[in-house]
């Protein structure tokens, strides 16, 4: 099933009470004009990369982080500084990434296992997340939607730094 198809899937799944509340009609409905990808060409850091976005400038990359939702992806953007990468829902919690051991409160960790789709997938793209947070640190940095911590931290709003 190809990334197409996937979404599809997801957005009409309207069965359970996490189900419903993901792809909610109103955020996509409108949307006329959709363009799909795959990914494929050079990897991006061993993970997976959809290149040539129509209409973005090269330095800007999908990193396809299945797990937490079906077609879920990064957004990866080369900048002076280095590579960025958004790593959107693929982790919560800012010390789960920058140390060779998951350190996540219960409450999210559990949160996480609650929202998943694919819990194999999920916690490999962690792994493979935190191994590159650890060896590649000087060139990518990454952070995630749900620490606002992190987010400050990105945006010079704090002093300190976490990867």
């Amino acid at each position: 099933m190809d990334g197409y198809e996937q979404f599809l899937d997801a957005a009409h799944d309207r069965h359970g009470f996490i189900t419903k509340r993901r792809y909610r009609p109103g955020q996509w409905d409108e949307v006329k004009h959709w363009k799909y990808y795959s990914a494929g060409g050079e990897p991006w850091f061993g993970f997976e990369a959809v290149r040539d976005l129509e209409g973005l400038p090269p330095e800007i990359l999908l990193i396809p982080l299945i797990g937490h939702t079906r077609g879920h992806a990064g957004i990866a953007i080369d900048t002076p500084e280095g590579w960025l990468l958004h790593a959107g829902d693929a982790y919560f919690y800012r010390d789960e990434m920058g140390s060779s051991t998951r350190r996540c409160t219960p409450a999210l960790r559990a949160y996480q296992s609650m929202m998943e789709v694919d819990r194999k997938a999920r916690l490999l793209n962690q792994d493979r997340l935190r191994a590159l947070s650890v060896d590649r640190s000087k060139s990518v940095r990454l952070f995630c939607s749900h620490d606002a911590l992190e987010l400050k931290a990105f945006t010079g709003k704090s002093s300190s730094s976490h990867n």
